[in-house]
């Protein structure tokens, strides 16, 4: 049964810079780059060496430890070379492009009419499979298990986020195939969270899901608070997400029978000199997406909350659909003018510290400056404000860093991932960084529950 959610605790950060929905073909690009570093925990078993030929859809690496996942290449070319950082760890696979792109052929079939082992075999066999992340953990599914309900958001309320209604527009064959061939991978209910201002017919004549609706401020898009609400994760079991654009993927693997690669990225913030969104390649070069930057501008893959600086010479990540640019906040700041004692007039504050709450609909060039540095991790009930689970964040928070397994798992830790501390990080008066904590203690209590 679908249910109606509204969402109260939350932010929306009001940033200047939101694409203009125009959608621009890039060129092919020459070399495009798969990053194991997206995924993580991952230990990758490089199956290619520089030079080899390779098709759209060819085995790069597999996962050392599953090696039925695989991650292939999204076009065809040549391996350019296997970069490797400290102790030899694998940090990007780079291909040369060919000017028209080859594909190994993966066969078309309807997902209705498969059983679950030939759809979870289609999807292993063409490096399609890493889109599926898992919960708890937040990592890569693991195609032995079957999870109870598989959940998709079809809009996302980060700053400056693309408009999914927008991206999905004339592509809903390949929606539903998508959602087609995810039904048949749990015996539970598929749900598609959508928000109570979606429009676009694709979601909302989306057959074979549970649809339910959610409204609010950020973070009332992410998949984890909508799987809070309606479906929360108990010990020992496990539910799998999916993002709207690598369902459109997953169904044009059904419909075309080959692994395009190809991706609607909003290119955002407010150092871009022309916020739009463009269709381009996974691991596609942040040169060809975002063409010259100014000096001093921070190159985000993602979202400024969750993405990854990648800089200007960096590549798209595997599973980004929107490129930040925001200033660095690097160059001083005259106190009584720009800095703490100032009037504050072109500063967002989500504590009513200046004037322009008083203006909402103001948008603002903030920088990527914390104006701080790590403090006393003390009680401000500022989480509470804008963290709308049934857990209390900070005495989670705590409980990892203490790394009492026992008080990690009652205070929730199983229903959350990195993402869904991002609004807490950013008014956090001290400074902590909730995510990388709240990932050590996912990765702690993985090691200790399997």
């Amino acid at each position: 049964m679908s249910k109606n959610v509204r969402i109260r605790k939350g932010l929306n950060i009001r940033l200047k810079g939101e694409a203009e929905k125009v959608l621009v073909q890039l060129d092919p690009a020459k070399v495009v780059a798969i990053k194991p570093t997206d995924f993580h925990g991952l230990v990758p078993k490089v199956l290619v060496k520089p030079g080899d030929p390779v098709q759209a859809g060819t085995p790069l690496f597999a996962d050392k430890y599953n090696e039925r996942v695989l991650w292939t290449s999204p076009v065809s070319g040549e391996v350019a070379e296997v970069v490797r950082g400290d102790k030899r760890r694998v940090l990007e696979v780079r291909v040369l492009a060919d000017a028209e792109t080859r594909y190994v052929d993966m066969g078309t079939g309807d997902p209705a009419t498969m059983n679950r082992e030939t759809i979870v075999q289609k999807l292993l066999k063409s490096g399609v499979w890493p889109v599926i992340k898992q919960r708890p953990f937040d990592i890569v599914a693991d195609p032995a298990k079957e999870p109870k309900a598989i959940h998709v958001s079809a809009f996302d309320s980060h700053p400056l986020a693309p408009d999914l209604d927008f991206v999905v527009r004339n592509h809903g064959a390949d929606f539903q195939t998508g959602m087609d061939a995810l039904a048949k991978l749990t015996k539970g209910k598929l749900h598609l969270g959508v928000s109570d201002k979606t429009a676009a017919r694709e979601f909302l004549d989306a057959r074979n899901a549970v649809r339910d609706t959610f409204s609010g401020p950020h973070p009332a898009g992410n998949v984890g608070v909508q799987i809070h609400h309606t479906n929360p994760i108990n010990k020992g079991e496990v539910i799998w997400t999916v993002s709207v654009q690598d369902v459109l993927l997953i169904g044009r693997l059904f419909r075309q029978g080959r692994f395009d690669a190809s991706r609607v990225v909003a290119v955002t913030g407010s150092e871009a000199r022309h916020p739009k969104y463009v269709r381009t390649l996974i691991g596609a070069p942040m040169k060809d997406i975002v063409g010259a930057v100014p000096e001093g501008t921070r190159v985000i893959s993602g979202n400024c909350l969750t993405g990854d600086n990648v800089g200007a010479d960096g590549f798209l990540g595997f599973g980004h659909s929107q490129v930040t640019l925001l200033p660095e906040g690097d160059e001083p700041k005259f106190f009584l003018t720009k800095g703490w004692a100032g009037p504050g007039l072109d500063k967002f504050s989500a504590s009513r510290s200046y004037p322009t709450w008083l203006m909402p609909g103001k948008r603002f060039a903030m920088d990527t400056n914390q104006n701080g540095e790590e403090r006393a991790f003390v009680m401000t009930g500022q989480y509470e404000k804008v963290f709308p689970f049934d857990i209390y964040p900070v005495q989670l928070l705590k409980a990892i860093l203490a790394n009492d397994i026992d008080q990690m798992e009652k205070l929730g830790l199983y229903e959350v991932a990195p993402e869904d501390f991002a609004l807490c990080e950013f008014v956090c008066t001290s400074k902590i960084n909730s995510q990388s904590i709240v990932r050590d203690g996912l990765d702690s209590l993985k090691k200790e529950t399997t």
